[in-house]
């Protein structure tokens, strides 16, 4: 069976490895640690390990100084004094199969996903809307499907809504009361994911999820690629983090089937600065996370928080939390004293050590460690040295990041955004089409074959034109009663009358021969 070497205890060699069994990877975990104490190293050393196993990677590259795993590390004096301690002698440098993704599409491959695959569930949830309006979102997803309109970027979203709220009336018979004031508050929650950065990710070429689970290598060479997710500028519009976060998980606990036990994960996912996460997402969007967390186990993924405190992760996520290891705490505040006493009261307690006091003891590479054992307990906490990373400490030069790039095998994939036909261009066109429509003049009547032979067809059409005069005069003004009220202009009247039906029909051979019709008339007399 697959493990993952953590580290070990200092002098004691390989009998002193503390290692997490791969069967129990997808159980999750916890790094924690004030900054500076070495968590991202932890995180780096976990990565690769995975990675070797065969085992994809997933984490967001917060600081962007976790891109050196693409890199091979150097000898140094303090490595070579960690390896002798924890007795390691395989050690060697080694880069890591990487991905570099980018939700921006600035500094990685982009990362984009249509509003269809959000689901009408998800995307009430982002939008943080109420009963009634998500009930509405489920009528937009449902209309959508029966008309054939692709969701795929927010605009083609609006102009769903926009469409529900024009015709509203037509809707209202199907589905029951539409109201206006919930479509309004809908649109304004979509405008404000938009600013959020919610109108680069809903895009098209959607992500293939098989690609975050790509392998490289044959056999016992196989490698999982570890995908970085650039975090720099993605740490600035929180809500379009979480969206990510929550789609990605929600999309691999759709498409992945279940595994039962596995003797490895099909994938590792980190959450690094998680306290970020928690911070800034909506409570909507946390109760979706806990429950996702809580069913994807079955899946094969494993998710890891990384984070400064436990404290700064909901009790029901932490709850889940099998594998724990925890950097140094500082406890300069009653706030900070208590943050170190609940680290403390995480771990199964070990009659060797005070573990509130050496939380705050322990040095930058050190970390107290409690991981499932065969039978899913966990074990009793020990004080760790964390194994050296094979690969660089730091992040990549930008040519490095460039080169990178330009030798993925996804090159290309991902760089262009793709606008085609979808709801908000149909929806356009209909709108076009319906107010063209409106407008146009009333067309003639379609013309009848030639007239000139029958006195019954000439008959028929003096009758048509007396009709159409007498409709006409229904409508004259009261100047033209009055006018034609005076004898002497009566038939002046008539005439005006007749002349104005007469006009309308000169397109046609109706209208010819009503035209010669008339003209011998007024001759004879």
């Amino acid at each position: 069976m697959p493990d993952v070497l953590i580290g070990g205890l200092a002098g004691q060699g390989p009998k002193g490895h503390i290692t997490l069994a791969g069967a129990l990877a997808n159980r999750h975990g916890l790094v924690a640690g004030a900054t500076g104490t070495g968590k991202t190293v932890t995180l780096q050393v976990l990565a690769e390990e995975f990675s070797r196993m065969g085992v994809p990677v997933f984490t967001a590259d917060v600081k962007g100084d976790l891109s050196g795993i693409a890199a091979a590390g150097a000898p140094h004096p303090r490595v070579d004094e960690r390896l002798a301690s924890l007795g390691i002698n395989d050690w060697q440098p080694q880069a890591a199969p990487v991905r570099l993704w980018d939700l921006f599409g600035k500094s990685g491959h982009a990362v984009r996903a249509s509003v269809a695959s959000m689901g009408p569930e998800l995307m009430s949830t982002l939008l943080e809307l109420n009963d009634t309006q998500s009930g509405l979102m489920h009528l937009a997803f449902d209309h959508a499907e029966r008309e054939g309109l692709e969701l795929i970027d927010l605009k083609d979203l609006i102009s769903l809504l926009k469409h529900i709220e024009r015709e509203r009336e037509g809707f209202e018979e199907r589905y029951g009361s539409v109201s206006p004031q919930s479509l309004g508050a809908m649109l304004r929650q979509v405008h404000v994911l938009a600013t959020q950065g919610g109108e680069r990710f809903f895009a098209e070429p959607a992500l293939d999820i098989n690609d975050m689970l790509a392998t490289t290598g044959e056999g016992d060479q196989t490698r999982g690629f570890i995908n970085l997710l650039d975090g720099r500028e993605l740490m600035q519009s929180p809500r379009l983090y979480t969206t990510f976060l929550l789609w990605f998980l929600s999309t691999l606990f759709r498409t992945l089937p279940e595994r039962g036990d596995a003797d490895r994960p099909v994938l590792v996912f980190f959450f690094d600065e998680a306290h970020l996460l928690f911070d800034a997402a909506p409570k909507a969007l946390l109760e979706r996370l806990e429950q996702t967390v809580r069913l994807i186990r079955s899946k094969g993924v494993g998710v890891y928080f990384v984070t400064q405190s436990p404290a700064d992760i909901p009790d029901d996520v932490l709850g889940q939390l099998g594998n724990r290891i925890q950097h140094a705490l500082r406890a300069f505040t009653p706030r900070d004293q208590k943050a170190v006493k609940t680290a403390a009261e995480t771990f199964r307690p070990n009659p060797a050590l005070d573990t509130a006091q050496v939380i705050t003891e322990l040095g930058v590479g050190e970390a107290l460690v409690s991981v499932l054992d065969s039978k899913g307990t966990p074990t009793q906490v020990e004080r760790t040295l964390i194994a050296p990373p094979r690969g660089r400490i730091g992040p990549l030069s930008d040519s490095e990041r460039t080169a990178l790039l330009a030798s993925s095998s996804l090159a290309g994939r991902y760089d262009e955004v793709i606008d085609r036909e979808s709801a908000h261009e149909r929806l356009e066109a209909q709108l076009t089409s319906s107010a063209t429509a409106q407008v146009r003049p009333e067309e003639t009547p379609a013309a009848t074959p030639d007239t000139t032979s029958s006195t019954a067809e000439h008959d028929g059409s003096t009758q048509a034109a007396a009709s159409a005069a007498r409709r006409d005069t229904e409508h004259t003004s009261p100047v033209a009663e009055s006018a034609s009220r005076s004898g002497g202009r009566q038939r002046q009247g008539v005439m005006e009358t007749l002349l104005k039906s007469v006009m309308r029909a000169l397109g046609s051979q109706l209208g010819r021969t009503l035209i010669r019709s008339l003209l011998r008339s007024f001759t004879r007399r």
